[in-house]
């Protein structure tokens, strides 16, 4: 049983890594999506009872905002897995320059999530973590975690 969580501004690429990694084997809770934490916690809340592994793909900018997901998944003795998208401002504007329009986030979102931003930590929880950069032709470069990245 496997809990991911996903950590990053927006235009970051977690839909996108979720799509390459993970979608046939989590199930993914994505607010977008789901439109309210009513029903975001109740997805969440049936993976956990089916013992279903899953991706929350979110920005999860602060420890509270992980924490939710890290609680309930513990007590049902899911292993905890955090990938951290780098999250390069600059970047992440021109990646949503390329997107459709009804996917298109607005700037003030981009960085308002990025002032908001917390550095995950092991101590939150975490079994394992991973940190996420795009790398050359646009593939995903995954790394182990070390407090050096930052």
């Amino acid at each position: 049983m496997e809990a991911v969580i996903f950590v990053g501004i927006p235009a970051a690429g977690k839909s996108t890594f979720y799509k390459e990694r993970f979608f046939t084997t989590h199930m993914r809770v994505n607010l977008d999506m789901l439109k309210t934490r009513k029903r975001e916690k109740r997805f969440v809340d049936v993976c956990i009872e089916a013992k279903q592994r899953f991706v929350v793909d979110n920005t999860n900018p602060t420890r509270d905002n992980r924490l939710v997901y890290i609680q309930a998944a513990k007590e049902a003795g899911f292993r905890v897995i955090c990938y951290y998208l780098q999250s390069i401002v600059e970047e992440c504007k021109k990646r949503n320059d390329l997107r459709p329009q009804k996917e298109y986030v607005p700037i003030k979102a981009i960085l308002g999530t990025a002032g908001r931003m917390e550095w995950p930590s092991k101590d939150e929880g975490f079994d394992e973590m991973y940190y996420v950069k795009i790398g050359d032709a646009n593939t995903f470069v995954v790394e182990e975690w070390s407090d050096e990245i930052r």
